[in-house]
This record gives structure tokens, sequence and C-alpha cells, in this order.
């Protein structure tokens, strides 16, 4: 086989339905890679005025609920969504959903 289009479809097929990356061969040459995770609680759009005008107690209103779940990005891709905790006395973030895990990366949102 020169090709994978030439693969059986059962083999790949079986390849993206394996849930456990870490029983991958090739996991061991990924394991040691540094990713940025980040939280994203929520997002405004305002003027430079009021990003200027802004001062100590100001508020800034988000654009979703308290009650949301909040999104979780690796290297700027959306990859779960989950909601504070509290650890020790410092905040966390229990995975809650992850996002999108049978449509590959091209399906997740990346952000700017």
């Amino acid at each position: 086989m020169t090709d994978i289009s030439e693969a059986p479809a059962a083999a790949r097929r079986e390849r993206r339905d394996n849930k456990d990356i870490a029983s991958s061969p090739n996991f061991d040459l990924l394991a040691g890679v540094s990713l940025r995770v980040s939280v994203e609680v929520g997002s405004t759009s305002m003027t430079l005025a009021e990003l200027l005008a802004l001062s100590e107690g100001s508020v800034i209103e988000l654009d979703r609920a308290a009650t949301d779940l909040l999104d979780i990005y690796a290297n700027g891709t959306l990859i779960a969504k989950g909601e504070i905790v509290s650890v020790d006395g410092r905040y966390g973030i229990q995975v809650a959903e992850v996002v999108a895990p049978d449509r590959g990366l091209g399906g997740l949102d990346r952000r700017k």
C-alpha cells in the first residue's frame, strides 16, 4: 500500500475510535511536549475610551452567564468546557465535557 486511502476502512475506523491515546506507540514521542492551557471566563468588546475610563472597582460585563461552562484552550484551540472549583485554596477547573473528540482538530474553534 502506498496511499492511506488504500488502507482498509475498518483499520482506519479502529484507529479513529481508539479513545486511549496513551496506548498509542507514538504517544511517548509527544508526552513531553509542553502546551499552554488557558481558561476563558468570558469576553466583551469596548472602545478605547471605555477601556481608559476603567478604574479600581469598575465592573466589566462579560458575554456569558455565571452558570455557563468556561472554555478551556490548549495553545489557543478549544478542547473542553469546565467549571471553576477550589483546590486547597486555589482555583482549579473541573472538565465537564471534552469538545468534539470525534471531529478531529478541524472542527475545533481556534482563538486568535
